[in-house]
């Protein structure tokens, strides 16, 4: 079950407060969310492949102003990629072990 709000910011709220959906029980929520962000993850992962073979084939390439641009603008999206993955990450560590706390303790 996807939800709207890109999975960092589920994560956050998660981990701050429970969702409007107080039947839901915590263990689903978190695996939920858990399993919305490996995914998100797996998109950013893949769009980063995309770009380095993109940026690849045009740094061999690279004859005018044209492609020197489209260079510099895939570079600019592959670094807010991989902020954005490390970022995901973290946060997916963080969720995962505090699942781990949480099942431990139930």
């Amino acid at each position: 079950m996807l939800d709207s709000a890109p999975p960092l910011e589920r994560i956050t709220g998660l981990l701050k407060n429970r969702s409007a959906d107080p039947g839901k029980p915590l263990l689903t929520e978190m695996e939920d969310t858990l399993t919305d962000g490996y995914a998100r993850a797996l998109q950013l992962e893949s769009e980063g492949l995309r770009l380095e073979r993109r940026i690849a084939q045009l740094a061999h390439d690279v004859d005018g102003d044209a492609r020197a641009e489209e260079l510099r603008a895939l570079a600019a999206r592959k670094r807010e990629v991989d902020s954005e993955l490390a970022g995901l990450r973290g946060q997916l560590g963080a969720l995962q072990k505090h699942l781990e706390a949480v099942r431990a303790a139930a």
